[in-house]
């Protein structure tokens, strides 16, 4: 009776079959699952399909296989179903009823799809369900939760709605009907009002997400009392008030709060959560020196206090005891005094951030302990004596970002031997009045991408070596007083050229002085830019910048240039901007300019150019401030209007300009207008 049974349970039912099949009608894109999904054959045995011992169907896995279509309620047929993965596809429509109210169904992953409208309401009647995993983020769901779906679901653990577009308050009703959730993350999405008290009651709470939505008020009281809380993150938010009655949360290993509106100091009772390994309160309005008793949270690795106003002498706080620490950014508060020597005793550090306080004083030679530290900003303070910083600097051998700028005034920048630097991608000692020449030395930083050395007085020509760099896409020398003609060895550099290497993360991350908001994660985010502005380079432009075709961002303003626009420029058609204002250029504008589509910024303003100005294409859309300042120059734009024998464009030039290029120009310049101006104008980007 025994072979009996097994010979009955060779393959999967008809019914799973049929169950299958239907799925896979409704995609309109199946990326070749019908080779293995066929009518007749064993599903059991079907690519994604995983079956029991007894062969009913317990996994249908189908993540990330480029699947497109609406999801077939059939699959809520498939009566053993424990596991249903359907991430990472293109699948649209509605999320069926049948798969949230499963009577099987304990895992459900539809995540980073495109599903869309409101979660199915399941009747306060229905019996309870199996579910306990239930991760619908990254889709296009709206509407607010269905309180009576929560009621049914008495086994749910974890739910993932993030990054959908669901309104209303954070739903509690989980915190009553499933005595064992324990992790709810509802980041971005536009959730309102104030934290309800009634999360308190989700006592098996483990982890809180909710960032980036629009919540308010202050964190209540009760919240505290889910002592198994390890990770609170709600950044970006609305929310006010202090962190007091924080310290009850003994377990907690993630603490984020970034970008609220939250005042008042860090407690002395934070030295009670003796598990906290981040706290990131980044961005609010929160004061006070550092309380020494967090020298008692041993775990942390990561500290983010930046842009506060927190303040005092940074040498009362003890580092030591962070023997864990691996990332420390302060930046934009208003600490004083010398660098603690303290912190050269956490080992483990890879990055320090405390640009734009009031630090002063000389670099520490113990900083060279730190034998992981890779990146260091110290910009915008008083620190002194730049000499001894590099030497001191280059005996870090895995520095890959150095950021000095705004210190140093009127110092001179050394040009003797640094030996070093060799893993550094990224330097910048910008607004320093720094004196003397480019220094041979940076020759040798072989893996440079950005070198912005603008706002200082640096005299001398750009030397030849430059074109060694072979990863060097942005350099910032603007305002200076270099002399000499523009090298053609400049326009050899290779990353100028062509695209870039393979992006690698930042520490931490770079911010624009424009707008903090605005990050720049890799070197990779930043555009290529060579701008040369503001310093005495005589000349003619090199004919051979036409081969700088990467070139997003070219600025040779307010120098002593000469001769025509070479038209070769012409060819840089990835120009965001480019600005050739204050020179002694002559000439007529080329009319090939008209080709630079995504061009948002243009200047070529106090010149000595002539001729009329294109009134068809790119060049048409600017304002008379790019061209004013040039007496001989006419057209419709400017107050010189053009007499009747001059010309705006040829016959045949006019006949190459067809409605797509029309468009593509308007709809370049006013995207690029709106989205990419903060990042070509570079001038004190760094942070």
């Amino acid at each position: 009776m025994l072979l009996s049974l097994a010979c009955l349970a060779t393959s999967c039912t008809e019914q799973e079959s049929n169950a299958l099949l239907q799925f896979l009608a409704g995609l309109s894109h199946d990326n070749g699952l019908p080779t293995s999904w066929k009518n007749g054959t064993d599903c059991c045995e079907w690519d994604g399909i995983s079956c029991s011992s007894e062969r009913t169907v317990t996994d249908v896995f189908l993540a990330s296989r480029n699947l497109q279509g609406l999801i077939a309620p059939s699959l809520g047929n498939l009566t053993g179903l424990l596991r249903l993965n359907l991430s990472y596809n293109l699948l649209y429509g509605n999320l069926p009823m049948e798969l949230v109210s499963s009577m099987s169904i304990i895992v459900l992953d539809v995540s980073f799809n495109q599903l869309s409208g409101d979660l199915p309401d399941i009747p306060s009647s229905t019996p309870a369900r199996p579910l306990q995993t239930l991760n619908i983020s990254s889709n296009l769901f709206t509407g607010g939760f269905p309180s009576t779906s929560w009621e049914v679901m008495k086994n749910l653990v974890a739910l993932n709605a993030s990054n959908n577009s669901f309104i209303g308050q954070i739903p509690t009703v989980f915190c009553v009907s499933a005595p064992y959730f324990a992790a709810l993350e509802l980041s971005y999405n536009q959730l309102s009002g104030s934290i309800p008290p009634g999360l308190g009651k989700c006592s098996m709470l483990t982890s809180l997400s909710a960032g980036h939505n629009n919540l308010c008020g202050t964190l209540p009281e009760k919240l505290f009392n889910i002592t198994l809380l390890e990770h609170l993150c709600l950044p970006n938010n609305q929310l006010e008030g202090s962190l007091r009655g924080i310290s009850k949360l003994t377990n907690l290993v993630t603490l984020d709060l970034t970008g609220n509106q939250l005042h008042g100091n860090i407690p002395d009772s934070i030295g009670e959560l003796n598990k906290l390994e981040q706290i990131s309160l980044d961005q609010n309005n929160m004061s006070g020196e550092l309380p020494s008793t967090m020298g008692s949270c041993t775990n942390l690795k990561s500290i983010n206090l930046g842009r506060n106003r927190f303040g005092g002498e940074l040498t009362r706080f003890n580092f030591s005891t962070l023997s864990n620490l691996k990332t420390l950014d302060l930046m934009s508060n208003n600490f004083m005094g010398k660098i603690p020597e303290s912190i050269y005793s956490c080992s483990n550090l890879t990055a320090i951030r405390l640009s734009h306080n009031k630090f002063s004083g000389q670099l520490s030679e113990r900083i060279g302990n730190l034998k992981s530290l890779s990146f260091l900003a110290l910009v915008h303070n008083s620190f002194t004596n730049i000499t001894s910083t590099l030497h001191i600097l280059s005996r870090s051998r895995n520095l890959t970002t150095l950021l000095l700028g705004y210190n140093f005034m009127y110092e001179s920048l050394p040009d003797g031997t640094i030996d070093g630097f060799e893993n550094l991608q990224v330097l910048t000692i910008n607004d320093c009045s720094l004196s003397g020449k480019i220094p041979p030395w940076i020759s040798k930083l072989t893996n440079l991408e950005i070198l912005a050395l603008m706002n200082n007085q640096l005299t001398g020509t750009i030397p030849d070596w430059m074109s060694n760099l072979n990863f060097l896409f942005l350099i910032d020398l603007f305002n200076n007083s270099l002399t000499g003609e523009l090298p053609i060895t400049l326009m050899e550099i290779p990353m100028l050229k062509t695209n870039k290497v393979e992006p690698k993360a930042f520490p931490l991350p770079l911010y624009s002085y424009r707008s903090l908001s605005l990050q720049y994660r890799s070197p990779n985010s930043f555009p290529e830019i060579l701008n040369l502005g503001a310093n005495y380079f005589t000349g003619a432009i090199p004919k051979e910048i036409g081969q700088l075709k990467a070139l997003r961002s070219l600025n040779l303003s307010f120098n002593k240039l000469t001769g025509e626009i070479p038209h070769s420029i012409c060819n840089l058609t990835n120009l965001q901007l480019l600005d050739l204002s204050g020179n002694h250029l002559t000439g007529s504008i080329p009319t090939g300019l008209n080709n630079l589509h995504f061009l948002s910024e243009f200047n070529i303003s106090n010149n000595d150019l002539e001729g009329p100005i294109p009134n068809i294409g790119q060049l048409s859309t600017f304002p008379n401030s790019s061209f004013d300042g040039n007496p001989k120059l006419c057209g419709p734009m400017i107050a010189h209007h053009c007499s009747s024998r001059e010309t705006i464009l040829s016959t045949e030039e006019a006949k190459q300009i067809d409605e797509k290029v029309i468009f593509a120009i308007a709809f370049g310049a006013f995207f690029c207008l709106g989205l990419l101006y903060d990042q070509i104008v570079l001038s004190r980007y760094f942070g």
